[in-house]
């Protein structure tokens, strides 16, 4: 692993369009989770100039049964959707939460995929799709994420929070930043470039009114970012196109899944590249990649390592992974493979194992925590003072026991 290397990260916005119809798709499956624990979810959603769409299959007691809506139901999930538009804070002429179109596609789940998925008779459930997913954690912030993307983040969520109290009253939804550090000796030293290019009120792109706005996302990181990073060599580019007065659904399309990078790790890991939100938790490409940052967490949280990456990997209808990799790039405090296998019997021990049931029950999968997730990353957050589950750090004992008794197995007998 490379010790001294310039690294960037971005992040984007509640508002952005894509962000829009990730938060849409989560706030469905709260929806559903919070009828029916056992919901079968997989939204979609297009946001576009003054339309959004909905599509995907489901299966949800009390609201989708045997084909046909209970009830209130669609009415429900229209509201649902205008909620989430409003609270984000769109009420433009492009694209307002009131008057948009909206349609709804949703449909009931293959029956093909239900089989594979669902237990029956001697079957455990199994996963919801093949792939490989990947965990991941590292000493770089308090939080334990890449520092480039931690600060990419806060950022954003900073100026989200000054637009919703009106302290930043020039703001609009729409927002996009991107983080460049350089590091020495495997530390981020200075930050060599910052980009944010934010939407806003009209005429604060000239004069003293984008002095203005200019000045504001300067102190903003100046606030978020540590301040040893931070020097008269860093170049801001700060709305670098000049105006930025049309965004959101109404400058470009959105697509649920479509920022799986800046929900993860920035790019300082791999990718399976299945996207989160719109997803219950009986789909992997969600649940295996919480799971895995749960057991990468850990292991730096454990003093086992100082940098951590975790691959598990599916087949559809099968509940066992078919495989579990560790790597932590020459930082462990003990060898990779015996890593592995401690990580392998705490997972059987603390979740049971690494099924899709597996996860979903241990980590308390099944619940309507997911719209929270869908903006500013699904890892290294405590959304309202509290921890996603995925972000506990309670297995450290048990990994260092798991370890001690692995390395005991490949002593050499006396």
């Amino acid at each position: 692993m490379r010790s001294d290397y310039v690294f960037t990260s971005e992040s984007v916005s509640e508002g952005h369009p894509d962000k829009v119809a990730d938060q849409i798709s989560d706030a469905i499956v709260d929806l559903f989770l919070s009828k029916d624990p056992e919901a079968r979810i997989a939204c979609e959603t297009l946001t576009t100039t003054q339309r959004v769409v909905l599509a995907g299959e489901i299966r949800c007691k009390g609201v989708y049964e045997n084909g046909e809506w209970a009830p209130g139901a669609l009415e429900e999930i229209e509201a649902t959707v205008r909620g989430v538009v409003r609270k984000i804070g769109y009420e433009q002429d492009g694209f307002h939460w009131q008057t948009f179109d909206f349609t709804n596609a949703l449909h009931g789940q293959s029956e093909h995929i239900a089989q594979g998925v669902d237990a029956s008779g001697n079957k455990d459930e199994g996963a919801g799709d093949q792939g490989i997913m990947f965990g991941f954690a590292c000493d770089e912030t308090p939080d334990l994420m890449p520092a480039t993307l931690d600060y990419s983040h806060k950022i954003l969520h900073r100026m989200a929070a000054d637009r919703h109290a009106g302290v930043a009253p020039f703001l609009e939804p729409d927002a996009k930043s991107q983080v460049t550090l350089r590091f020495e000796g495997g530390r981020p030293v200075a930050a060599t470039a910052i980009v944010v290019s934010t939407q806003h009120k009209e005429g604060y792109d000239q004069g003293e009114k984008e002095a203005e706005l200019k000045a504001y996302v300067k102190k903003v990181v100046a606030e978020v970012l540590p301040a040893g990073l931070l020097s008269d060599e860093t170049v801001y580019h700060i709305n670098p196109t000049g105006s930025f007065v049309i965004g959101g659904p109404d400058g470009d399309a959105g697509l649920t899944g479509r920022k799986i990078i800046v929900d993860t790790y920035g790019g300082a890991s791999p990718h399976g590249g299945g996207a989160f939100s719109g997803k219950d938790p009986t789909k992997v490409d969600r649940s295996a990649a919480y799971v895995t940052r749960y057991l990468a967490k850990n292991v730096v949280a454990a003093g086992l390592a100082t940098r951590c990456t975790i691959q598990v990997s599916y087949a559809i209808g099968v509940s066992q992974p078919l495989s579990l990799y560790v790597d932590t790039h020459g930082t462990g405090t003990a060898p990779d493979d015996v890593l592995e296998a401690a990580i392998a019997a705490v997972a059987a021990d603390k979740l049971g194992g690494l099924t899709p049931r597996g996860i979903r029950v241990g980590l308390g999968l099944n619940k309507p925590i997911y719209g929270p997730t869908a903006a500013y990353g699904h890892f290294g957050r405590k959304p309202d003072g509290e921890l996603f589950p995925w972000e506990r750090t309670d297995l450290g004992d048990a990994l260092r026991q798991a370890v001690a008794a692995e390395a005991a197995k490949l002593e050499p007998a006396e």
